[in-house]
């Protein structure tokens, strides 16, 4: 073979080099290379795994915020309802009172009026009695004494058709 060039010896010397050389580079830079990319891979994975849980929890969060802020909102129309029928029941308690003071002030109206006409026709009575008393005077030509003809006097005027109630 050496007519084709080969020298068996230096073959041989350039192959045990390159088996040497290769060993070397496969325990200092292959395996640290491949250690390196195998840390880096799980660091990747790592990564893209924390991504994804946080997305998860991400969605899982505005979920929970949704669903909250619904909860807020039904509980503020709740409250606002609630609001609504303690102002409708205020405004209905007070129109019953003030109907209330209303009939109160009728009424003490309509007693006063009574007793001022009662009060009129006491003294419309008395000055009628002593219209009776100064006629009867006239008539007899003397005075009656009031306290002693009061009968009769409380006899006319309830004979009186003017003044029956």
């Amino acid at each position: 073979m050496e007519s084709l060039g080969f020298h068996w010896p230096s073959l041989i010397v350039y192959l045990v080099n390159f088996l040497i050389v290769l060993g070397v580079l496969y325990r200092m830079g292959y395996k640290p290379i491949l250690r390196m990319l195998d840390e880096r891979s799980k660091r990747i994975e790592s990564s893209l795994a924390a991504a994804e849980k946080a997305s998860k929890e991400s969605a899982d969060s505005q979920d929970r915020i949704k669903q909250e802020l619904n909860e807020a909102r039904q509980e503020g129309q709740k409250l606002m309802a609630q609001a609504k029928e303690i102002a409708d029941r205020y405004r209905d308690e007070e129109m019953e009172k003030i109907k209330l003071e209303i009939q109160a002030l009728a009424e003490k109206a309509h007693q006063d009026i009574e007793h001022e006409r009662q009060v009129a026709l006491a003294g419309l009575k008395e000055q009628f009695a002593d219209l009776v008393l100064m006629a009867a005077g006239q008539v007899v030509d003397r005075s009656l004494d009031p306290s002693v003809h009061k009968d009769l006097i409380e006899k006319a005027i309830s004979q009186s058709s003017k003044f029956k109630n």
